[in-house]
């Protein structure tokens, strides 16, 4: 079919069409909702996202595309030799490494629209969804043939695993749906249960069903006020997100690499500021004006993969909205990402005595007397852990 082909060929790893129809998924929503899972999510209450022709009045044909994000680096089940430097250290999501997956999403599917235009003779109207709209594009996704949803919720895929974003074009359009017979991939998760099984919050009350409020991913990204006391120890040193349901899926396991720049991880050049001595001294490096030779400088970089939680946490809100612009961390805002990296620090195995165990309870001491209660009350939490 031309379209699927044409998203290919700009770039896209899957794509499919399917009719603008209310599917069983879509109905299920507001059970879900009633229980609570939500959390403060309010806009999931919006009643556009039980019907595509709520969303955009006259849709008939629905375009879903995938990008791969899975980069060549590490998981975080997989992490077994953290950096020597006795630096603790906090995992960000995957999909938060590199560019704001929005912009990259919506930047493709404008190319594909552009080109139904080129297309198309007939006037028709088209709108593009990345994750930015009352759409719930995995429900389509599976409708399209792109695949199946798994007991994690989110969608599988044989070939690809669940390391993708989805994105949508709505169009007004009559396409040739994917699936002629309108049947979806079948569930392949049979009775493999290791995503709920490995949850540290145990987010997953059943098989397809997951308690957003116990989410880690909710947890540092969504939920804005303290994070609840009996789940802080569970979240461990997740300060953006969380991938422990995608690492342990068997279908990830073979999942290809990337080849798109954009999604590797992001790493940000040292300053004097944010780099401490190796050396177990408490003064910081006076780092060179120029660029140093590539053997001395790649272990002074801030990297967004194992980002050290003494940079997280001493970052100040413009540094934060500097170093973050066009990326996915922003979602978090600068409380978020500081109180995330309290808590993890917290959680982190500092041994007493030590030039960095000093350093950071000097921090966490600083941020207990922050003006902000969440910030200060998640530093004391964190000190009380340390000390």
């Amino acid at each position: 079919m031309w379209v699927e082909a044409r998203a290919k060929e700009l770039g896209f790893d899957l794509c499919g069409v399917v009719s603008a129809g209310k599917f069983p998924e879509l109905q299920h929503t507001e059970e879900w909702l009633a229980r609570g899972f939500a959390g403060e999510m309010k806009y999931l209450s919006d009643p556009r996202r039980r019907n595509a022709q709520d969303a955009f009045p006259g849709v008939r044909g629905v375009i879903v595309c995938a990008l791969n994000y899975n980069t060549d680096s590490s998981r975080w089940i997989d992490v077994t030799h953290w950096p020597n430097d006795g630096e603790p250290r906090g995992w960000i999501s995957r999909y938060a490494w590199g560019d704001d997956y929005h912009e990259v999403l919506q930047a493709k599917l404008r190319e594909l629209a552009a080109a139904l235009r080129e297309r198309f003779a007939e006037p028709f109207q088209a709108r593009v969804y990345a994750d930015t709209g009352p759409l719930q594009e995995r429900i389509f996704a599976k409708y399209a043939g792109l695949g199946w949803l798994g007991k994690n919720t989110l969608l599988l895929n044989q070939r690809l695993g669940s390391w993708i974003f989805l994105g949508a074009i709505l169009t007004t359009l009559d396409l040739a749906p994917t699936l002629e017979d309108g049947v979806p991939p079948p569930d392949l998760c049979g009775t493999c249960r290791r995503c709920i099984d490995a949850c540290p919050t145990q987010a997953f009350v059943e098989p397809y069903v997951m308690d957003a409020r116990r989410c880690i991913s909710y947890l540092t990204i969504e939920l804005r006020g303290a994070l609840p006391d009996e789940l802080r120890e569970s979240i461990g040193n997740h300060v953006f997100g969380c991938d422990i349901c995608q690492d342990v899926c068997p279908w990830n396991r073979r999942a290809p690499a990337t080849l798109l720049e954009e999604f590797r991880p992001r790493t940000f050049p040292a300053t004097a500021e944010s780099v401490p001595l190796q050396d177990g001294q408490t003064e910081y490096l006076e780092l060179p004006s120029g660029p140093g030779p590539p053997e001395t400088s790649d272990w002074l970089d801030e990297s967004l993969f194992l980002p050290r939680l003494e940079w997280l946490a001493k970052m100040d809100e413009a540094e934060f909205r500097r170093l973050f612009r066009g990326s996915a961390i922003k979602r978090t805002k600068w409380r978020g990402i500081v109180r995330n990296a309290c808590i993890a620090l917290g959680n982190s195995d500092l041994h007493r005595g030590t030039s960095v165990h000093q350093r950071i309870s000097e921090l966490l001491q600083r941020l207990s007397s922050s003006v902000d209660t969440v910030i200060a009350e998640s530093a004391l939490w964190a000190l009380s852990r340390i000390q």
